[in-house]
């Protein structure tokens, strides 16, 4: 019986990486994945960073955390719109596999481009700006659990029942923005206002750049076991809340098809 169950989990889970593989290749290149997911976040932190007199190098955990936290959390609420409109989601909710495990392919997917992107300005805060990785395995695991937890806060932005992206992406945006305002990106949590710091741990962004901060050689805010345990909490949350919402409007959106 337990036997049973386990083959069961593996192949409901080999069923969410062929629903990411065909993510990857159908979506990472739309024109909105690549403007508010890459382009996007880097004009945004651009606007924020030219003309601040501090060192380059200290730039770096900030546009990290923006990156990161726009490219891993914008693939996935465009799946869902997108399926509904080309009616290919029916043949998804057909096939022998559960609506939790369609939902966890399209977060692996949107994962997966988080972790790839995220790659790119860290090396240009190392090739160029001068930065250097103190504690790499902080790092890593860093983004490698923000960018599952952003994955999972996206796949809850796309449990509106509709087939136009563009009400999604509007969703997302007036989600995402507040929290990068209240992460310590653009001004570091020790320099923030009382009340910003009383606001500044409901963003899971916040943990995500202050792990970045100490693994680039700066002090965190907090401790590293708090930033990582707030991190794997809001991932639990994100990812039973966004099962629960989709459970309850899949099937609107299935008659709408």
């Amino acid at each position: 019986m337990k036997s049973n169950k386990i083959n069961l989990l593996l192949e409901q889970f080999k069923g969410s990486l062929v629903i990411a593989k065909k993510d990857m290749k159908i979506y990472y290149l739309k024109p909105p994945v690549l403007i508010f997911g890459v382009l996007f976040p880097m004009f945004l932190f651009l606007a924020f960073a030219v003309g601040r007199e501090v060192p380059l190098e200290t730039l770096v955990p900030g546009l990290v955390g923006i990156t990161l936290f726009f490219t891993a959390s914008t693939v996935v609420p465009l799946i869902m719109p997108w399926e509904t409109r080309l009616r290919t989601l029916e043949l998804l909710v057909s096939a022998p596999i559960g609506v939790q495990t369609i939902l966890l392919g399209d977060i692996l997917a949107s994962f997966f481009f988080g972790i790839i992107i995220s790659l790119i300005p860290l090396t240009v805060g190392f090739v160029f700006l001068g930065a250097t990785i103190v504690n790499p395995l902080v790092l890593l695991l860093n983004i490698i659990i923000s960018s599952f937890c952003f994955s999972s806060l996206g796949n809850i932005m796309s449990f509106p029942p509709t087939g136009e992206p563009s009400q999604i992406m509007m969703l997302s945006n007036l989600i995402r923005l507040p929290l990068i305002f209240i992460s310590g990106i653009f001004v570091p949590l020790p320099q923030m206002p009382y009340w910003g710091k009383l606001i500044a741990p409901l963003s899971p962004l916040t943990y995500t750049t202050d792990l970045t901060r100490y693994s680039l050689g700066d002090i965190s805010f907090y401790s590293v076991c708090i930033n990582f345990l707030m991190l794997l909490l809001f991932t639990v949350l994100f990812l039973l809340a966004g099962f629960k919402l989709h459970s309850k409007t899949m099937p609107k959106r299935i008659q709408n098809l």
